[in-house]
C-alpha cells in the first residue's frame, strides 16, 4: 500500500463511457503528472478500460473503483488493476479484496466503520462522499481519535478544496474528477486535460512552498 501510493498525492477518478477514451484519458493525466488513476466501475466499458490501460500504459498505475461486490473485485482483477477501491464496505466485499492481495481502500464515512476497517489491518481507507459528510473539518475530527490511520477524500473535491484536504495530517492522498471534466473527455480534448492534471499535479508542491 504505502509502496503504491507513497509519491501520489491526487488520485483522478474517472467514469469512461466510450472505451476508445480510456488510453488517450490516462495518457493525458499521466503526461500531466497524474500517473495513479482509478476507474469507476460504473460502466459497462470500465473493466476493458482498465485492461487496455494496463496494457498499453504500463507506466500507469490503474486502478478500480465504485466496487460494490466480490464478483467486482474478480473482474478488477482480471482486467489488470492495481488497486481497489469502494465506496462502503460488506464483509463478503473486504474478504473478496483482501483475498486478492491487492491495496485495498474501503469507503468509510462514521467512526464505527474506521473502527472496523482497522480491526481488518487497513490503515489507509476512503473517505466518501467527503464534502457531503463534512469535509476536511469532519477528517480533522478524527485524526486525534484515530493515530496512524490516513485517508483518501473522495466526494465533492475541486480544485479549490484540495490543498485544504491535503494540508490534513490525516490524508494521504485525495479522489476528484475535475481534471477530467466531461465536456473535454467526449470533445477529445486531451491537451485541456493534460493541462488541468498539471494544475492538480502541482498543488501538493504550492502547499508545501506555503508551509515552509
Amino acid at each position: 500500500m504505502h509502496r503504491l501510493f507513497r509519491s501520489t498525492s491526487i488520485v483522478p477518478v474517472l467514469t469512461i463511457e466510450r472505451s476508445e477514451d480510456a488510453v488517450p484519458l490516462a495518457r493525458a493525466l499521466f503526461e500531466g503528472g497524474l500517473g495513479t488513476i482509478e476507474i469507476a466501475l460504473r460502466t459497462p466499458t470500465a473493466p476493458a478500460a482498465i485492461a487496455a490501460i494496463a496494457r498499453e500504459l504500463p507506466q500507469v498505475t490503474v486502478g478500480a473503483g465504485t466496487l460494490l461486490r466480490a464478483a467486482d473485485v474478480a473482474a478488477a482483477v482480471h482486467a489488470g488493476a492495481k488497486f481497489l477501491v469502494s465506496p462502503g464496505t460488506t464483509p463478503e466485499l473486504a474478504a473478496a479484496a483482501l483475498a486478492a492481495e491487492l491495496p485495498y481502500l474501503p469507503g468509510v464515512a462514521t467512526p464505527s466503520e474506521v473502527m472496523a476497517a482497522r480491526a481488518l489491518g487497513i490503515c489507509v481507507m476512503k473517505f466518501f462522499p467527503a464534502e457531503a459528510l463534512g469535509g476536511a473539518a469532519y477528517l480533522k475530527a478524527l485524526a486525534p481519535v484515530f493515530p496512524g490511520i490516513a485517508f483518501c477524500p473522495t466526494g465533492g473535491i475541486d480544485e479549490e478544496k484540495a490543498a485544504g484536504y491535503l494540508a490534513l495530517p490525516n490524508v494521504a492522498m485525495i479522489g476528484g474528477s475535475w481534471m477530467a471534466p466531461r465536456d473535454a473527455v467526449a470533445a477529445g480534448d486531451w491537451t485541456r486535460i493534460r493541462r488541468l492534471a498539471e494544475r492538480a499535479a502541482a498543488i501538493p508542491a504550492a502547499r508545501l512552498r506555503a508551509a515552509a
